[in-house]
Order: structure tokens, then sequence, then C-alpha cells
């Protein structure tokens, strides 16, 4: 991969890069910091990346990069970590208060399932593309990815029953 080539998969996959992790770890400076990560360790091997699969070890690289500091932090604390929310004030509080449900939701499924999932619903990848990415084979892609949606269906589903 050339210098150009690396500066386009920069301007088009930084942003859904960091949107990722950070829906992952919910901490902006470890997001950031997976992120540039990530492109450092493209960079340093651009020369023996193809182009056309740089997005996808790109994605893979930072996932990796996630669970390690996800594994780090949890040998390193014991306690829950605090999650700080902004809420936007375009939004109206109804919409705040769906968006706090699935995240809560999301935050109730495994980190695999969470990543799956996100990878998935968020940020339109292939079944192909997240099996490469997480290192899983297609066929474990799509069951995590039916139990997630039936973990979220009947969480959300409960919590529809309580507000009523």
């Amino acid at each position: 991969m050339k210098s150009k080539e690396y500066n386009i998969i920069v301007d088009k996959h930084a942003d859904g890069l960091y949107r990722f992790i950070l829906s992952n770890i919910k901490d902006e400076f470890k997001a950031q910091d997976i992120v540039q990560d990530s492109f450092e360790r493209l960079w340093i091997n651009h020369e023996s990346v193809d182009f056309t699969k740089a997005k996808s070890l790109l994605f893979k690289i930072a996932y990796n990069r996630m669970i390690d500091i996800i594994r780090r932090d949890k040998r390193i604390t014991n306690s829950d970590e605090i999650t700080n929310r902004h809420a936007d004030s375009n939004f109206d509080y109804q919409q705040l208060e769906l968006r706090e449900i699935i995240n809560n939701a999301l935050e109730k499924l495994n980190d695999i399932q969470r990543s799956v999932i996100l990878l998935r619903d968020y940020e339109g990848y292939t079944y192909e593309e997240i099996g490469e990415i997480t290192e899983l084979s297609e066929s474990q892609v799509k069951v995590y990815i039916f139990r997630a949606r039936q973990h979220l269906k009947n969480y959300i589903g409960k919590f529809e029953e309580v507000i009523k």
C-alpha cells in the first residue's frame, strides 16, 4: 500500500473505527488511543498490506488492541467501569431515554456479542468481514449475532412492560 492509499484509508475509516471502539469501551481517551495505535501499526506495515484488505486489517488491529486493553483494565481494577454519557441537547427526552435503554441492553451482552452486533448493525459490515476482524468463522459470527439479538429483544421487551 502506498502513502496515498494509506491517507485514503485514514480519511474513509477513522470516524467509523472510533465510533466502533467508543461503543465498546465507553472511554473517549482510550478509544482515541486505540484508533491512533491502530493507524500507527497499519502504517508500520503499510508496504506489505494490500489496499483492498486494509479496512478489515485496520479493524482487526483495533479490535485486538481493544480486547488487550479491556483485559488489562480488568486485571488492574476489579471495580465496575464508570461511564460518562453526554446528552446531545438536540435530542428530545424520548430519544435520550431510548438511547439509554439500548446502551443498557448492549452493556448486558458479553464482549464478543456486543462487538459483532456493533460491527454488523452499527457499522454495516458483512458476516465475512466481521469474521476476519474478530477471527471467528462466518457461522460463529451468525450465531453470536443471533444470540445477541435474542438477548436484546428479550431485555428491551421486558423493559417495555415495566414502562407501561
